[in-house]
């Protein structure tokens, strides 16, 4: 017994053991959640990301419960072999870590100025268009560093063949028919350098066209925005309505009055008068300098105001006239 205490652990089972720990710490494939950007500042970002899925979430799927594990065994005394009493101990740490598992948790999201809070029996393109509708509605600012908030419904290896695959079974409910509506498709990568943006759209494009041939592209006004967000080897892909409407799903941009747009409309407007007003004067300077040759026709005699290049061609158009004028002989 003392000889299986005193063996030491191999280094490799060092190295798997951490993979697991920071793995399970960071953006994964099979994960749902909330993609949140932000300007600097993300400890702030994580904080303020907290409060507002929190208050939301409880007001469409009631307060958190948390659930305790209430099969654990009352006759320890019974366990009298070591080994089978450790395997108990370390089964219990896991089922009541998987049991108090939070709502939302904020995880690595592998890149900068980007946090990926993980969710937990709630849908996120519900609940984060639940909140970008109160906040356009309301228009009270609830939050002052993040920037834009993504659902992410699924997420699949950033592989060309892998999404493919992926968006034939993800994108059904939406796209495959009788289901059918007008889309555009958003895409951003992140850390990420082997995957092109007109592959990916096109590739994605062709899966929404084979589920139904109805199906059409929109640019300006679209019933639902496919977002594509890859973060290293992670595609985080979901489908959102309302992304026009909503500034892109910018918590700051979205409770924005339309008033607050006009000065810049205004200055457009007055640089067009501006504009309008010195192509204006150039005209009437035109029509001016015509109308001075025109009296200059009438009256040969009269001299004419202006530069020298206009008093000369004044000149030599009043000689010309006169020697109109003279009677042939």
């Amino acid at each position: 017994m003392s000889e299986e205490k005193g063996k030491k652990r191999s280094k490799s089972w060092y190295v798997q053991h951490a993979k697991r720990s920071k793995n399970a710490r960071e953006l994964d494939v099979g994960m749902q959640g909330v993609l949140i950007t932000c300007n600097m500042k993300e400890r702030k970002c994580s904080f303020e990301a907290y409060s507002l899925l929190n208050e939301y979430g409880d007001q469409l799927y009631g307060p958190e419960k948390f659930i305790q594990d209430e099969n654990q065994s009352e006759s320890d005394d019974e366990e009298d072999d070591a080994e089978a009493a450790l395997k108990k101990e370390v089964s219990e740490i896991r089922s009541s870590t998987e049991n108090n598992l939070r709502r939302f948790q904020a995880l690595d999201s592998g890149a900068n100025n980007v946090i990926f809070i993980r969710t937990l029996g709630v849908e996120p393109e519900k609940l984060v268009h639940h909140i970008l509708k109160d906040l356009h509605t309301t228009k009270k600012k609830k939050s002052r560093v993040i920037l834009r908030m993504l659902p992410v419904a699924g997420t699949c290896k950033a592989f060309i063949d892998d999404m493919k695959k992926f968006a034939k079974c993800f994108l059904e409910p939406w796209f495959k028919a009788p289901n059918k509506g007008t889309f555009q498709i958003v895409y951003k990568a992140r850390n990420n350098n082997h995957m092109k943006r007109e592959e990916v759209i096109k590739s994605l494009a062709e899966v929404i066209g084979s589920l139904n041939h109805e199906n059409k592209v929109d640019l300006n006004n679209p019933e639902y925005t496919v977002i594509v967000e890859i973060i290293k080897n992670v595609c985080c892909m979901s489908v959102v309505r309302d992304y026009v409407l909503f500034r892109k799903y910018n918590l700051q941009e979205v409770v924005k009055n339309a008033s607050e747009s006009k000065p810049v409309q205004l200055l457009h407007a007055h640089s067009e008068d501006l504009t309008n007003s010195s192509e204006k004067e150039k005209h009437e300077g035109q029509n001016n300098q015509e109308q001075e040759k025109i009296e200059l026709l009438d009256n040969p005699g009269q001299e004419v105001c202006g530069n020298s290049g206009s008093q000369e061609h004044g000149t030599a158009t009043t000689e010309k006239n006169s020697t109109d004028l003279k009677p042939s002989s």
